[in-house]
């Protein structure tokens, strides 16, 4: 008994590196919550690409060294120094993945100390617990791969609800790749910023089923959008170019009015008459058709269909948030994950919560997105 008295009087340090995607990062954290270092790297493809998994895991092995004496040298430690050692165990890639179990593995022999194989998503989880000092929260978990609605319940943590098909970050990632935005610092942070300067709001499909969500239906339809600007595009291009080589329409209009001067002797008023209208209303035609175009190019603007997309896929995910937040009868909403610091879903979503005496507690990017500390902090 005393034995283990002692061994819980002490302060543990521990190490946790996490790998699961894009961002290599190594955290160290004492068992007091205190996070002592969180460097991070991430891997960031040119736009239009995302991220495989043989060129991520050779980025995470890059710089895996480096990120590792960063995060002791922020902490004033040595590897002496850690009682601990954690990684991300999944869900996530498998060769990235394999490189921080691999580090991991062996920094535990060679200094002779445990390992903790933690889940990805309960490291999101804890940390935001611990950084915003919630107390039993109902969580949306929303990242590149996960979109879920989770409480604790029964000594354990419970899925009310989740997307289908697509997560709301990959749907993020991949429209992003649509429309060609840069991945620096990452998409979905590009498309809120654009999103900011969206006016026009554009009706999508919005598909909640009970207390669960689909997204790839909004992907397609995007999809459709953005191929039928492409083509107006090109369609007007086309057009100009044939006005600006030959003024065809020009020559046809006086070679119309010779032949109606020559006739018009010949024929009665009101033939000439119904001429006359007849190629003002040619010219009408021509007009609203070109109106039509305009109007569609400038509603469907990469800024307005940014606003639409965020203000329609949050919508989805607060309504399934609020039924659970009933459901558990709690007053907390806890955002964690990568679009969990999404300035305008933290906006929304503090809507719905102040309309049932809530609060949201949500964190920056230095914690929502993927960090070694959250892994460490679990793995304690």
């Amino acid at each position: 008994m005393k034995t283990n008295s002692k061994i819980l009087e002490k302060k543990i340090i521990c190490l946790g590196i996490e790998g699961s995607a894009n961002k290599i990062g190594v955290g160290i954290v004492d068992s007091d919550g205190k996070i002592l270092s969180n460097p991070r790297k991430t891997f960031i493809t040119p736009p239009g690409q995302g991220f495989r998994p043989k060129e991520t895991a050779e980025h995470h092995r890059i710089h895996i060294l480096t990120i590792l004496r960063k995060a002791l040298d922020e902490a004033n430690l040595s590897l002496k120094d850690i009682d601990l050692f954690t990684y991300t165990k999944g869900p996530g890639m498998a060769q990235p993945l394999s490189v921080g179990a691999l580090v991991i593995r062996t920094l535990a022999q060679i200094y002779n100390k445990p390992i903790v194989g933690v889940n990805h998503c309960i490291g999101h989880i804890e940390m935001g617990r611990l950084v915003t000092k919630a107390k039993n929260p109902t969580i949306l978990y929303v990242s590149g791969g996960n979109t879920q609605v989770i409480a604790y319940a029964d000594n354990r943590y419970r899925i009310f609800g989740e997307t289908i098909d697509l997560a709301v970050g990959n749907l993020l990632d991949k429209f992003a790749r649509i429309i060609n935005l840069s991945n620096d610092p990452a998409p979905g942070y590009n498309i809120e910023q654009m999103a900011k300067n969206g006016k026009n709001y554009i009706e999508l499909p919005y598909v909640v089923k009970g207390m669960d969500v689909s997204l790839s239906g909004i992907l397609s339809f995007m999809e459709d959008i953005c191929n039928k600007n492409k083509n107006l595009q090109k369609k007007r291009k086309r057009d100009n170019n044939k006005n600006n080589n030959k003024n065809n329409s020009n020559n046809n209009n006086n070679k119309a009015e010779k032949i109606v001067d020559n006739i018009s002797s010949e024929i009665k008023e009101d033939k000439l008459i119904e001429i006359i209208e007849n190629k003002k209303n040619e010219n009408n035609d021509n007009i609203i058709l070109q109106e039509e175009v305009e109007l569609d190019l400038q509603t469907n603007t990469k800024e307005d269909l940014c606003y639409s997309l965020q203000e329609t896929v949050f919508s989805m995910l607060i309504e399934i948030t609020e039924r659970a937040m009933a459901h558990t009868n709690s007053s907390e909403v806890l955002l964690v994950g990568g679009v969990g610091c999404n300035l305008r879903l933290q906006e929304m979503m503090g809507i719905m919560a102040k309309e049932r005496n809530g609060i949201v507690c949500a964190m920056d990017d230095s914690y929502c997105i993927d960090n070694g500390a959250m892994i460490a902090y679990a793995g304690i």
